[in-house]
């Protein structure tokens, strides 16, 4: 009797720790996939940028397409700046992307005056480059096995 309950603990024992382990793999699948879906939303911008830039310039409706576009953009990484269940094994990699997105936020930050974006900053600024420095560290994350 005795050795029937200590399989039956044993098994528990297992079958809780199995669950504990699936639970972390969903939890690192579920950040993956929102950092990709937070850098292709990024990346997404940097590619339509200079065009959108080179239309606002000439057309009210392009830019206030490029402002709303923006605004997604910044919304996307205050919200990932805010992210707090990272696993562990990312914890150096969401570290660098967190850098990077303040930058990134400083950046478009000084391209908004009185709510509305100053074309010939955003045309100056370190924008895209900073973008696609993040797009970057998506390998690395890649790189993790997730």
């Amino acid at each position: 009797m005795k050795k029937i309950l200590l399989i039956l603990i044993v098994m528990q024992s297992l079958l809780l720790s199995a669950c504990s382990l699936l639970g972390e793999v969903n939890d690192s699948l579920e950040y993956v996939n929102k950092t990709t879906e937070h850098i292709n939303l990024l990346s997404d911008f940097a590619e339509q940028a200079p065009q959108l830039i080179q239309n606002a310039a000439q057309d009210d409706a392009a830019r206030k397409e490029l402002e709303n576009q923006l605004m997604d953009v910044k919304a996307s990484i205050e919200e990932f700046i805010a992210t707090e269940d990272i696993p562990a094994v990312a914890k150096d990699i969401h570290a660098e992307l967190v850098t990077k997105n303040e930058e990134l936020l400083d950046q478009i930050n000084q391209v908004i005056e009185n709510g509305h974006i100053a074309l010939d900053k955003l045309e100056n600024s370190e924008i895209i480059t900073t973008i696609n420095n993040v797009q970057g560290l998506l390998s690395r994350l890649e790189q993790l096995g997730l």
